[in-house]
């Protein structure tokens, strides 16, 4: 039986983010809710939706602008770590293709996150460094691909392919919305028709396997998926899917599943087991970046997952930030049906494979929880630091491992 974190406490409650946007004269269908869980008390799509409203809205752009223009660190060591990366030069040459293939015969899906990857660095460097060479070059790359893709396919890893791609690619799409050289409304059917069905067979069918058998990262790049392309082509039906799984899924993605123990450490830190940590460290620290974008896309759009449940999210984030710095952290056996025949399978202590790795998720949920709702998040704090400034696809390898992020959180979520 867990308690609460002492260090969790705030000085007066918070308002909901909704609440707060309701203040503001934000989303005019907002409403006002109590206290320090923010659970919203249904799962409705803002009556207006945010734009840009993913993984970053003008606040997040117009901060970074500034504050790299003034020479500020550690926005400028962001900025630097951005420029310096090749897929961020306006020179980028997209290799659209018809049918993207994951798992199997004839893998190329490689293309499509390098092009990703380059899509949303040259879209960044616009709306920081509003240079008109980088916007073309990322609408180029948004048009190119809306104009050729028709499917995506291979083994079960199609469904990874259609979870993490359309994520990352609705959000370089969502930071072009109104460039004039770029075709949102082509790009917006590209996602309903090529991504979303992919998304939704996952989630609802989970390939013909046993409910358990996917492990969490699994679901959350498909519910992620499906969150983003219900905001870029406001599709309330889309994003209150999405919400609604985060909350009350029956896969390994939902946030109970997700983070299935809680603790408290000698510390008096709340600490939550996340599903993976039997399985190896890489694809843990996948999952902060996976959640952590659902509930920034979330966030931004009036909604606070990232406070849902107890701050349950929070608690995992410290228990993998404090286990991949060195630390001890304890481990209840996890057991889970494989298969079509939900075969048992059991782990009986956290895995040390990949400790330590460094991925490019950790400012986004050092910033959220310390410098927008100054919690005490001393693990999540020190991990953020240790790896700052974050990189984004090119820096972290050339396999798919490297791209699972979109990255460059210092420069965009610094507070």
């Amino acid at each position: 039986m867990s308690r609460t974190s002492p260090h969790e406490h705030l000085p007066h409650p918070p308002m909901s983010r909704r609440g707060l946007l309701k203040t503001a004269g934000g989303l005019t269908a907002a409403v006002a809710l109590g206290a320090a869980s923010a659970a919203t008390t249904a799962d409705a799509a803002p009556a207006t939706f945010t734009h840009p409203g993913m993984l970053h809205n003008w606040g997040d752009i117009n901060r970074a602008k500034v504050r790299v223009a003034a020479g500020d660190d550690p926005w400028l060591s962001g900025w630097n770590r951005l420029t310096a990366n090749s897929h961020s030069q306006s020179t980028w040459t997209p290799r659209p293709q018809a049918t993207v293939i994951r798992g199997g015969t004839g893998e190329n899906y490689g293309l499509l996150y390098n092009d990703i990857a380059a899509a949303y660095q040259n879209a960044l460097r616009w709306q920081v460094g509003g240079t008109e060479a980088h916007a073309r070059c990322a609408a180029n790359i948004l048009n190119a691909w809306s104009s050729t893709l028709t499917a995506i396919t291979g083994n079960a890893d199609r469904f990874l392919a259609a979870g993490i791609y359309g994520w990352q690619f609705a959000n370089a799409a969502e930071l072009m919305r109104g460039y004039s050289g770029f075709d949102l409304a082509r790009f917006q059917a590209m996602m309903a028709r090529v991504f979303y069905p992919l998304n939704n067979q996952f989630l609802t069918g989970h390939n013909d396997a046993c409910i358990t058998n996917y492990w969490a990262n699994w679901d959350l790049c498909n519910m992620a998926s499906i969150l983003a392309i219900g905001i870029l082509n406001e599709d309330a039906a889309k994003y209150d899917q999405a919400v609604t799984y985060f909350k009350s899924g029956a896969g390994n993605g939902s946030i109970a599943h997700a983070v299935p123990y809680l603790y408290t450490d000698a510390a008096g830190y709340a600490l939550g087991q996340w599903q993976e940590s039997g399985r190896d460290q890489g694809h843990t620290m996948m999952g902060m970046g996976q959640m952590g974008a659902i509930c920034e896309m979330a966030w931004n759009q009036g909604d606070d997952l990232y406070s849902y449940d107890g701050r349950r999210f929070m608690k995992a984030a410290q228990y993998v930030a404090k286990y991949n710095l060195g630390n001890t952290v304890p481990f209840t056996t996890y057991t889970w049906g494989s298969g079509q025949n939900c075969a048992q399978q059991s782990q009986t202590v956290i895995s040390a494979a990949s400790r330590g790795q460094v991925r490019p998720v950790w400012a986004m949920l050092h910033y959220h929880y310390n410098r927008r709702l100054y919690l005490d998040d001393k693990y999540i704090s020190q991990m953020c630091f240790s790896v700052a400034p974050e990189g984004g696809g090119g820096d972290y390898g050339s396999t798919s491992g490297g791209y699972d992020q979109l990255g460059f959180g210092t420069l965009m979520y610094a507070k």
